[in-house]
């Protein structure tokens, strides 16, 4: 894509508000000006000017490669054997930096982690984790929840798979019945970004104290947190730092 075709991507997502979805394309969230994306005047390094369009990966075409196109095969078909529909369980296939990515819709994605555990093609019997990502220009999919999985019995390959959920509706249902070491993830997740995990044994916070206000790592949420005394004196948080001109 030529940077003029990608200039109107955003052009035509700053309009409509709507995601790009179409095969191929790159999902534009948001514009990024200056070097480091200062808004309050506070860039100094001559870049001020600069316009650089967020964009995640978008879908992409078949062939993936290598082993993913089985694999993907092997999950639609696992899917259907349990009377969900392939087409609507994954909402799309990404193939980006040698990796696969497999964004599910998230009212499936209990299925989605059974059948990676449990059809014999696939055997992905370990969840490494669960990680939240907050995307506040991802209009309707502000909320990312990420797992990455791992097959002992085909050679440690490894896949990941994407849920999300708009701030208005924070809700992602829990895996923690198919894999239950995702507990704790589930747990942070939910502390550090505020994604509500339904089905989750016991969904409370596990660093922030339990009546702390917001999610820390959420993009909205203000930098520095809270002052700090040192030695009589107040530092306050760094939005609330003074600015050099």
């Amino acid at each position: 894509m030529s940077a003029d075709d990608l200039g109107q991507e955003v052009a035509a997502g700053a309009t409509s508000g709507a995601r790009t979805v179409a095969l191929g394309m790159p999902v534009v969230i948001r514009e990024r000006h200056g070097m480091f994306g200062a808004t309050a005047g506070q860039d100094t390094t001559g870049y001020g000017g600069l316009t650089v369009p967020v964009v995640l990966p978008g879908g992409s075409e078949r062939p993936y490669g290598g082993w993913f196109d089985a694999c993907v095969d092997d999950l639609a078909r696992a899917l259907d054997e349990r009377n969900t529909a392939s087409d609507e369980a994954i909402d799309r296939v990404v193939v980006d930096r040698g990796e696969l990515t497999i964004v599910v819709a998230r009212e499936h994605l209990p299925v989605v982690a059974q059948a990676l555990r449990d059809d014999a093609a696939l055997r992905f019997e370990l969840c490494l984790g669960v990680s939240g990502v907050h995307y506040p220009g991802d209009t309707d999919n502000e909320l990312h929840a990420v797992y990455h999985f791992q097959s002992i019995t085909h050679g440690s390959k490894r896949i990941r798979v994407e849920a999300t959920c708009p701030d208005a509706d924070p809700h992602i249902p829990s895996i923690v019945a198919t894999y239950p070491a995702t507990t704790w993830h589930e747990r942070e997740t939910f502390d550090m970004f505020g994604i509500i995990f339904d089905g989750h044994p016991a969904l409370t916070r596990i660093l922030m104290p339990d009546d702390w206000p917001g999610h820390p790592q959420r993009k909205d949420y203000p930098l520095g947190g809270i002052p700090v005394e040192y030695k009589g004196a107040t530092v306050p948080p760094a939005d609330e730092r003074r600015a050099f001109n």
